[in-house]
């Protein structure tokens, strides 16, 4: 079973506007920090955006004023609202949990399975 389980990617025009889901409702174990990273061809996994536990957030500055980031912990989800949406945002867009264990008193992180975002007229 898949702990991450991630929708809402696909093709939008310049300035479009797009918004990915992320569940985690799978995982048992107490969800700290929460965020999405992007890679695109020939790139480097990077940081798009992050939200702690106690809702604060961060952004990576080609993102800041047009993305917002947001969760329900009730559902165990992370959102991330995408505006103006640009072609260098074009990427596979992945979720990312960090989880506490208490059995192995240690976090560690899930991933998604990732979600295309292409922006293209």
């Amino acid at each position: 079973q898949v702990p991450l389980v991630e929708s809402g990617g696909g093709l939008v025009q310049p300035g479009g506007s797009l918004r990915l889901s992320c569940a985690a409702s799978r995982i048992t174990f107490s969800i700290n920090t929460m965020g999405w990273y992007r890679q695109a061809p020939g790139k480097q996994r990077e940081l798009v955006a992050s939200i702690t536990s106690g809702d604060s957030t961060n952004y990576a500055d080609s993102v800041k004023g047009r993305f917002t980031i947001s969760r329900d912990n009730a559902k165990k989800s992370v959102y991330l609202q995408m505006n103006s949406l640009k072609p260098e945002d074009t990427a596979v867009y992945y979720c990312n949990v960090d989880v506490w264990d208490p059995y192995v008193s240690s976090s560690y992180s899930y991933w998604g399975q990732g979600t295309q975002v292409t922006v293209s007229s």
